[in-house]
């Protein structure tokens, strides 16, 4: 048998909205898959723990971000365009987890090379098992980058 030791996948939330906030700690809490989970309110501040700047000189490198695109000061857009222009933060897979069912809104989201695009339920058992299939698939099933 192959003994394989998984570490936890460092998730980044960028999420201005406090309560999805709280109903994807509680996703990733009731899920119990020890993964970290380390939370942005806008869009400077997301670039900002990404580059580790500022107070983000020693935060870790996620492995996975989930990004909402209605955020303050930086939209979702922006962050997403930024992320995968810079060589260094590009190959972190990106995944839209947002309100908008615009189609504008989602061709443009794969044009600037999201991974996936979510709309975020309304009902709120359905976006903790939303969240929870994201943390899964990512966990389970996708081969994530290791730097």
């Amino acid at each position: 048998m192959n003994d394989v030791i998984i570490r936890p996948i460092e998730v980044l939330l960028v999420e201005d909205d406090p309560g999805d906030v709280v109903l994807t700690k509680e996703a990733f809490a009731d899920n119990k898959v020890n993964n970290t989970l380390s939370i942005v309110s806008d869009g400077e501040e997301a670039m900002r723990f990404l580059r580790r700047e500022d107070d983000y000189a020693d935060a870790p490198r996620p492995d996975l971000v989930l990004l909402d695109l209605n955020l303050p000061r930086m939209d979702g857009r922006q962050v997403l365009e930024a992320i995968k222009a810079d060589d260094t933060l590009r190959t972190i897979p990106v995944v839209v987890l947002t309100t908008s069912e615009a189609e504008e809104d989602i061709v443009r989201s794969y044009r600037l090379h999201a991974n996936a695009y979510v709309t975020k339920p309304v009902d709120l058992d359905q976006f903790i098992r939303v969240v929870r299939q994201i943390d899964d698939f990512f966990v389970s099933v996708v081969k994530l980058p290791r730097s």
